[in-house]
């Protein structure tokens, strides 16, 4: 799941409120059936005075979450809340919502004296650009404790939270999902009690590297900076690579072709657009990113350009494989009429990420489930009574 750019809006906002020494507390989506606005791992922090970061649906069920968050701020103890906006009866949550499904909320009280309090958790997973999974137990009986935001794993096996009985069971399932690439939902049981346990699958923000600095990718910076995507910009000529021209945000690099890797990171998360409106630059640029394994490149201009970039490698001894060729979009974009740079910045932060999330950009209307409700799926495992 993409959630970065929420996650970091919610720490920010706690970071002001701890400041102003304000109480808050942290609503997550931790489990959905059917339709939501919002899936697992949606998060709103509350603070005492009514501020909301985040959301947790669509604008209808952010008012009672405040008045529970208030109320859990008040006891110091997490609270389950469910939604079902399957219930014709109720006329401010069924039918006005249209949703047809039923949301778990877990709302967590933020205790900055413990280390391990879930902000501080969230703090540690975004220090480093690598994907993680973080934990979050609750029980679906509601007299029992909720246990919360409990641990995370990362990438490079950082380990961190508060031990459980659950603790080397969590850790294997952590890794699991890590390898599957897909959030779990597991509920433990034993004879007295149970536990369920959202086991989310956390990625960096996508890293945007865009090969032009041209006026025509201002509007490119602007969309991706609102997704949350981190963004870079790299060009030879001096008179455009220049910061002024820029949002805040953004990184702008002057180098040549040649010298652009050795000024970037790159990971897993890293797609490159070329659109600097010059043939050669573009082609020295594509010749050192095909020696890399990344998801996505994208070239601006017509078919017939990237034919010729092809001609000339090929010239030179490159041939490009299958797999190279797969991940490299020329023209650049999804096909919906775009022809300002507005709708050109469109189409192109539409394709990345439709091909990140391994969708095909269809029209919703010719489906008929928007989210696999097997993810959302909660396996039940027995523990052994000893």
């Amino acid at each position: 799941m993409r959630l970065m750019k929420e996650i970091k809006n919610i720490i920010q906002a706690f970071d002001e409120a701890q400041q102003k020494g304000k109480q808050t507390a942290l609503a997550t989506v931790v489990h959905v059936e059917g339709s939501s606005y919002r899936r697992p791992g949606a998060r709103m922090l509350v603070t005492v005075d009514g501020e909301l970061t985040g959301a947790i649906s669509g604008g209808c069920l952010e008012g009672d979450a405040l008045r529970k968050a208030l109320f859990v701020m008040t006891e110091g103890r997490a609270m389950l809340v469910t939604y079902d906006t399957n219930d014709e009866d109720d006329a401010k949550l069924g039918m006005g919502l249209g949703c047809n499904g039923i949301i778990q909320v877990l709302i967590e009280p933020i205790d900055e004296a413990k280390s391990d309090n879930p902000i501080a958790l969230l703090k540690a997973i975004t220090a480093k650009r690598q994907q993680s999974v973080l934990v979050t137990l609750f029980s679906l009986d509601k007299k029992l404790t909720q246990p919360g935001t409990c641990l995370f794993i990362t990438q490079d096996d950082n380990i961190r939270g508060v031990k459980t009985n659950l603790h080397d069971i969590l850790i294997a399932e952590a890794k699991q999902v890590l390898i599957a690439q897909q959030s779990s939902f597991r509920n433990y049981s034993s004879e007295n009690k149970s536990l369920t346990a959202f086991v989310e699958l956390i990625t960096p923000s996508i890293s945007l590297v865009i090969g032009g600095a041209g006026n025509d990718v201002i509007p490119l910076v602007n969309m991706a900076e609102i997704l949350g995507w981190e963004v870079t910009l790299v060009d030879g000529r001096p008179a455009y690579a220049k910061r002024e021209r820029f949002s805040a945000s953004c990184q702008v690099v002057l180098a040549r072709p040649e010298e652009v890797l050795n000024n970037i990171s790159i990971d897993d998360q890293t797609v490159f657009v070329l659109i600097s409106h010059n043939y050669n630059y573009d082609l020295a640029l594509l010749r050192q990113l095909i020696k890399l394994d990344i998801a996505y490149v994208g070239i601006l201009g017509p078919r017939k350009k990237f034919e010729r970039m092809l001609k000339e490698l090929q010239e030179e001894g490159i041939r490009l494989t299958e797999q190279q060729l797969s991940v490299i979009h020329s023209p650049v974009g999804l096909d919906i009429g775009a022809e300002t740079p507005e709708e050109i910045a469109l189409s192109i932060v539409s394709e990345i990420k439709a091909v990140l999330s391994l969708k095909q950009g269809e029209s919703l209307k010719t489906k008929g489930v928007i989210h696999e409700r097997s993810h959302t799926r909660i396996s039940e495992i027995k523990l052994d009574p000893k």
